[in-house]
């Protein structure tokens, strides 16, 4: 007898296939046939391939069946805009670099802070050869990347070696180069990797490849004579360090930056959050930002920013949430100060017994002459290393060296998190994707959800250090340097004195989820590359370890004009996305708001109008008093007096310390308006306003000049004027641009706002979303999309983005490509 079995609901595949297959038949449906032409608009049987839907701004929107295809898609688009830098970023990270372009070139600055080609290369070869990346790649899942990720990253290998292959490369900065070469999936790990490492080994590559045991020779260098390795040991001065230690870890120094913030569903007009999300990043390089919406039906549908060369999406929103990062301050390296065996200097001692250092030697093809080798030491903490950046000295001596301990270069799971993220629906989504996948080595989240949730974490991966390890088994070194910048330099001759590991962290070592400072629904949550204490004003974070930021300090000039802002926005209610566009550009500056008035008025007061520049020289400035007075407070590209203020402002903060500066303390009971009150009488005044009208002058340029005439960028011949400001005026379109007087100013931005969003919901399908690139998609200057978004960014206007399928299809500038392997 025959049973009757109810219908069995399709497996996910089948049914992720299904839709696809719907998907595919909607597009094909809805575009004209202009749009649709293609060489070949059939989907391949067998190799990899994916539906590319290009709208306004050369912004690709990528549908595929499964997570391979979606990479293979993503590959091939990446490739399409970026191939040059892509290509570049693979030549670092085989360690080729001094083979392609020689050993003293400069590096790629965007993968490691390696001072030269060949320190760069000894670093990623020996990574390369300890087959570091291969052991991660095969850690389980949750430590290691799991198959989703997996099968991105080998389609985006696949994806990027097709474009290769199918494609002539236009872009004059490798067109013909021998160096473009295809790339495997492991290759695409490996860019992960170094990406995750950035804030730890990254910085110290220099200190790692340089290390050497005492009475080696330099390269070319005599061999020591007898009694060489019985030196006398170098000292550290505690204080120094403590000090380059605080410059290192600075958040407000580095070029990547960050503003966030998310409003709740009580502020604003709809009840569903907003999300602003503002992040400073390299406008060259391979710490880009890529725009994409990543789609698998039934599955994933996300749209945001893409660091190049990774295969999610890293910041950005779905039909539910939207997230952003910035810089956090956690400190995510340790050091461990090793006493080495007397008879020995590559062996160390661990609770009295001896362990032999591990070499790692390492061989460099170079351009010019015999190839060259050098050996690196690690030790059961991570590598040997000799400096952390040009000021922080740690000299291997006969009787001491130090490690580095980095957890996140056990960390590949960066591309997790980020996938995680974009499958969340809210923000208690958005932490548990966190929890779960713990991948973010240098970065806070912030994030607000369609039902008006919000979401301040600084869920990073950081060295398990708590206050009191810290006390217990600190150094003479690390007792100041733990307090100034939150590195800590452990006995390293102590067992008990590792890091020790949280029962809900996926790795040992390192602190659980559960650990971080964490504020959720408040009425906004805001950072700037502060620490977490003052993500609300109101609400202020404490009882975190010292490693994972400070509290009760001054704050930066732009952490200061940010909460003021954003506080007043939350204050004022029925907040519209519009909103959050207006304070993206609102080019407020703080620092004039505080200080211009006063300024001005020590500025009349000089005898004479004539003030003293650094040279001795005596200087007319009466001209800036009144310029100075009348200026708007804005950093407008219009702004006259904006420019004066500027060069003054730089002057003046960097050769007065703040003591000096303000008649108003700072009062950890007022942080946001404190300090303040400008000291007319502190003498870096006068000197800084005449340093300023001189440069000014000297450069034919009017102190009354509007600022976008002498901050801008040239694109295809045109002059694009850029507003915003620097890190000391605290603006928050923060713009980063090396002064060139001979070239007219600020000729060109290095670092600052990149891939904006603008991101709520109006209880519609689609979630509301203004997004700018500003310097757009392509590095490619033959390209249209090269300098489409930045012309847009200079005058202050948006991208309307197309999430929803009504949307994409009725874009007028549509294209549909189908790329797929060839097999």
């Amino acid at each position: 007898m025959l049973r009757a079995f109810p219908a069995r609901r399709p497996t996910r595949p089948v049914r992720r296939v299904a839709l696809f297959g719907a998907a595919l038949l909607a597009t094909a449906a809805a575009i004209p046939q202009a749009a649709a032409a293609t060489d070949d608009n059939t989907v391949t049987h067998g190799g990899l391939s994916a539906v590319i839907r290009y709208t306004e701004y050369g912004i690709p929107h990528i549908v595929a069946r499964d997570y391979a295809h979606l990479g293979f898609g993503t590959g091939w688009a990446q490739a399409a805009d970026q191939v040059c830098v892509l290509a570049d970023g693979f030549v670092t990270l085989a360690g080729e670099r001094s083979r392609w372009f020689g050993p003293g070139a400069a590096p790629d600055g965007s993968l490691s802070s390696a001072a030269g080609n060949l320190s760069s290369d000894l670093y990623f070869k020996g990574v390369r050869e300890s087959g570091t990346v291969e052991r991660l790649l095969s850690t389980p899942a949750p430590a290691g990347p799991g198959k989703d990720v997996k099968e991105l990253m080998r389609g985006w290998a696949a994806g990027y070696n097709a474009w290769l292959a199918q494609n002539e490369i236009t872009d004059p900065a490798c067109k013909g180069a021998a160096w473009v070469r295809p790339v495997t999936a492991t290759d695409v790990a490996a860019r992960g990797f170094a990406v995750s490492v950035l804030g730890g080994q990254g910085r110290g590559v220099d200190g790692i490849t340089g290390a050497q045991p005492p009475g080696t020779p330099a390269p070319g260098a005599p061999a020591p004579g007898a009694g060489a390795l019985a030196a006398a040991p170098q000292e550290i001065d505690p204080a120094a360090a403590a000090e380059a230690a605080r410059e290192l870890f600075d958040t407000t120094r580095y070029d990547m930056g960050s503003n966030a913030v998310a409003f709740a569903g009580s502020t604003t007009a709809s009840g569903g959050g907003l999300l602003l999300g503002n992040p400073h990043y390299p406008w060259q390089g391979s710490r880009r930002f890529w725009q994409s919406q990543q789609t698998i039906p039934g599955e994933l549908n996300v749209s945001g920013g893409s660091l190049l060369g990774t295969t999610a999406v890293n910041i950005g929103f779905n039909e539910k949430v939207a997230w952003s990062h910035t810089v956090a301050t956690g400190t995510p390296v340790n050091l461990h100060q090793l006493t080495l065996d007397p008879s020995d200097p590559t062996a160390y001692l661990v609770d009295g017994k001896p362990e032999k250092m591990t070499r790692r030697t390492v061989t460099v093809p170079v351009a010019t002459g015999d190839p060259v080798t050098r050996t690196q030491w690690w030790t059961r903490y991570g590598p040997v290393i000799t400096g952390l950046g040009p000021s922080l000295p740690l000299p291997w001596t006969t009787g001491t060296a130090y490690a580095l301990n980095d957890p996140n270069a056990a960390n590949l799971r960066g591309s997790d998190t980020a996938l995680a993220m974009g499958r969340a629906r809210s923000v208690a989504g958005i932490q548990e994707a966190l929890r779960r996948t713990q991948g973010l080595p240098w970065v806070n989240t912030v994030a607000a959800d369609s039902a008006g949730g919000t979401l301040f974490t600084q869920s990073q991966v950081l060295p398990r250090i708590t206050d009191e390890l810290a006390a217990r088994c600190s150094t003479p070194l690390g007792r100041a340097t733990y307090p100034a910048s939150g590195l800590a330099v452990l006995d390293g001759s102590r067992g008990d004195c590792a890091p020790g590991s949280d029962p809900d962290a996926v790795q040992p070592g390192v602190f659980g989820p559960g650990k971080a400072p964490t504020l959720r629904d408040a009425p906004y949550a805001e950072n700037s590359n502060d620490s977490a204490w003052l993500a609300n004003a109101d609400r202020p974070l404490t009882g975190y370890e010292r490693v994972w930021g400070n509290v009760s300090t001054p704050r930066s000039m732009r952490t200061r004009g940010a909460v003021e802002d954003v506080a007043a926005m939350a204050a004022k209610g029925r907040l519209t996305v519009t909103d959050l566009q207006e304070q993206q550009f609102a080019n407020r500056v703080p620092a004039g708001g505080l200080a211009a008035a006063d300024a001005a008025r020590a500025c009349a007061a000089l005898p004479g109008g004539t003030a003293t520049a650094s040279d001795g020289t005596a200087v007319d400035v009466s001209a800036a008093c009144g310029v100075l007075a009348g200026w708007d407070r804005t950093a407008d590209s219009s702004s006259r007096g904006a420019l004066l203020f500027d060069r003054f402002w730089r002057r003046l903060t960097a050769t007065t310390p703040a003591k000096d500066l303000w008649l108003v303390p700072f009062s950890a009971a007022d942080p946001v308006r404190t300090p303040r009150t400008l000291n007319q009488a502190a003498p870096g005044i006068g000197r800084s306003l005449a340093d300023a009208v001189a440069e000014l002058r000297a450069a034919g340029i009017a102190l009354d000049a509007p600022l976008g005439e002498h901050q801008f960028v040239v694109r295809g011949g045109q002059k694009l004027p850029v507003g915003g400001g620097t890190e000391a005026l605290g603006v928050w379109n923060k713009i980063e641009a090396p002064w060139n007087a001979a070239a007219g100013g600020y000729p060109e931005v290095v670092h600052g706002s990149s891939h904006i969003q603008a991101v709520g919901w109006d209880g519609g399908h689609c979630p509301v979303a203004r997004t700018l690139l500003t310097y757009g998609q392509s590095a490619n200057p033959h390209s249209p999309s090269s300098a489409d978004q930045t012309r847009l960014f200079s005058q202050e206007r948006w991208v309307t983005s197309r999430f929803c399928e009504r949307d994409i299809l009725t874009s007028p500038q549509l294209k549909v490509v189908w790329p797929r392997e060839r097999r």
